[in-house]
């Protein structure tokens, strides 16, 4: 063996150690494998053109982005109370960040019989989600009001994460990717959700009225700043992960949250921000989306297929 590629072997399978270490942060517990190379030709719900195939692809952003979510969600009694019932959160906070990226990821890159299958699962969960909240209301996951405040606080959440931790994107870009977000909340059963960066701005400011900052709320916010992390060589990234979603919170939401006061270990987490995503970015290499693009841009042959 040349003495040169030792050297090389050896980073290698540092990087997919590293990769693997990291993509466990967000492994799903959903059960489902989705098919990212095949079948050839098909370009999923979007296509390699599209916003939400640059947005979604980094790694760092997205997860300080779910973070934000996440904080951000729980704002709302009504659909802090669907989840309170009805989630083991609790209990299993990363399989519940698991199973959303597996969702975001799937109706993002997967081939569309794969997507529409990950659509159809939550409807169908959603549709069993109904209770009572503390203050007396009834709620339903799939009231239509209900999906739209959990699309925009998340689509809202990773299109800042975007900005803050990877580079900017034109306001026609922006807009874009809301509207191409919309498309999933139709299929889930909100067809009319905001579209544009000035809906999703003008909709979070009519929303604040009605958010609320309770007990339960300040659980979660205690236990997703707390999150537990099965391996425990990854809880200083978490941390810094945790962070860096907090920092994309808008600043009313964080004063709500009891967010906003000093801390020591904030500003040394968004310095370490810096050095964290590029080096999370290498571990994992193209990932989904390269995979995703040499589906959709493959064509079988007759060879191929003979």
């Amino acid at each position: 063996m040349d003495v040169n590629t030792r050297p090389n072997r050896l980073i290698s399978r540092l990087r997919n150690h590293a990769g693997a270490q990291v993509r466990a942060i967000t492994r799903s517990n959903s059960g489902l494998t989705l098919d990212y190379d095949n079948p050839p030709g098909d370009p999923g719900l979007f296509g390699p053109d599209a916003v939400c195939w640059r947005v979604h692809a980094d790694f760092p952003a997205m997860l300080a982005g779910g973070v934000s979510a996440l904080l951000l969600q729980a704002l709302h009694p009504l659909a802090l109370s669907g989840v309170w019932d009805h989630s083991t959160f609790r209990v299993d906070m990363q399989g519940r960040l698991g199973r959303t990226a597996q969702f975001i990821a799937g109706t993002t890159y997967g081939n569309r019989a794969d997507a529409m299958q990950l659509i159809e699962r939550v409807r169908r969960i959603h549709a069993s989600v109904r209770g009572t909240a503390p203050d007396g209301r009834s709620y339903a996951a799939d009231d239509p009001a209900l999906l739209t405040w959990v699309h925009v606080a998340e689509v809202s959440s990773f299109m800042a994460g975007y900005l803050r931790y990877v580079g900017p994107l034109s306001a026609d870009d922006q807009d874009r990717y809301f509207a191409e977000e919309a498309r999933i909340a139709a299929l889930l059963g909100a067809p009319d959700v905001p579209d544009s960066r000035a809906a999703i701005d003008a909709y979070l400011a009519a929303q604040r009225p009605h958010l609320v900052a309770s007990e339960r709320t300040h659980e979660v916010v205690r236990l997703v700043m707390s999150m537990p992390v099965a391996r425990r060589q990854l809880l200083p990234a978490v941390r810094v992960m945790t962070d860096a979603g907090v920092a994309l919170l808008p600043p009313w939401a964080r004063e709500m949250l009891r967010l906003d006061g000093a801390s020591l270990r904030r500003p040394f987490s968004l310095a370490a921000m810096q050095l964290l995503a590029p080096a999370m970015r290498w571990t994992l290499g193209p990932g989904l989306a390269a995979r995703a693009r040499r589906r959709a841009l493959r064509h079988d042959t007759p060879s191929d297929t003979a």
